[in-house]
């Protein structure tokens, strides 16, 4: 049994913890607001952008001149994993439900007979993947000193993308991220951007005649397209992590209260049962003179 002591140390310890995690909640809430704005904001101008190149893409259909970031190289058997985790913990399940995700996906294409390559951007995805996966991961990119994401951001990691893609290191690639739909909620997504791959209902609106050719325009916005689309994902998953981390601080802010709570009663009930003993060991002691 803990003595008196011993209990009140530990309350003070977790009163410390309860500190701790209420800031950490209040700091991932003032975050979450302006991180959340900025994932939905990027929604309408990347669904539209996306549009307009479903249209030219359409209009050139399987043509021998589109370029390869559309057509492809022809083959499927090597595939990139863009895994897009956070930099720090302490987000509830935010990290590992994208690496499960695309866990799951690399043995599915394993098992398939396809060769496998993983980029991760973030710290955490590397960590996890390391474990299993070490001889997959071809490279890691590190978000740790960005304070604030920008688009520049998401083009570096465009370029080493394409990069790769020029080299014939890969033939698809995916990125794997969670996408935002409130503190409580983030959907583990895995998107297509190598070849570029458009939904099926998408209208590019009226009918334009274009100059120069779809094909050449094509050329010059499907790098853009990449780096569009791997912005939009760090936006999403930015405001993702926020609402994991609000959600995930404010249990652990309730289960130390909850611990105080049952340390306290234990804490009174062992010093109610000294006091006894006390009074006990003193009225023996009495009636033995």
């Amino acid at each position: 049994m803990p003595s008196l002591k011993d209990l009140k140390n530990r309350i003070a310890s977790v009163k410390s913890t309860r500190k701790i995690t209420k800031a950490m909640q209040m700091v991932a809430a003032a975050k979450l607001r302006r991180a959340q704005d900025a994932a939905e904001q990027s929604r309408p101008y990347t669904e539209r952008f996306n549009a307009v190149l479903a249209g030219l893409a359409a209009s050139v259909g399987g043509s021998d001149s589109a370029p390869r970031l559309l057509k492809g190289t022809g083959s499927d058997t090597t595939h990139l994993l863009v895994v897009m985790t956070a930099e720090r913990g302490l987000c509830g399940g935010f990290n590992s439900s994208i690496v499960k995700l695309a866990r799951a996906e690399a043995g599915r294409l394993i098992k398939e007979g396809k060769t496998v390559k993983i980029l991760t951007v973030g710290k955490k995805g590397r960590e996890q993947l390391r474990r299993d996966w070490n001889s997959h991961l071809v490279g890691h990119v590190d978000m740790g000193a960005i304070k604030r994401i920008g688009y520049a951001d998401a083009q570096s990691v465009a370029l080493d993308i394409l990069g790769r893609f020029d080299a014939g290191e890969f033939d698809v690639a995916t990125i794997f991220f969670n996408r935002f739909q409130s503190v409580i909620s983030q959907v583990p997504t895995a998107q297509q951007i190598i070849p570029a791959a458009f939904d099926a209902d998408q209208d590019a609106g009226p009918i334009y005649d274009y100059e120069p050719g779809e094909e050449e325009i094509l050329a010059d916005l499907l790098p853009r397209a990449v780096a569009t689309q791997i912005f939009a994902a760090l936006l999403e998953n930015g405001a993702s992590e926020q609402g994991a981390r609000m959600s995930a601080m404010d249990n652990a802010t309730r289960n130390a209260g909850d611990m105080i709570d049952r340390l306290t009663i234990q804490f009174n009930r062992t010093r109610q049962a000294v006091i006894t003993n006390e009074l006990i060991e003193i009225i023996s002691g009495a009636e033995a003179l």
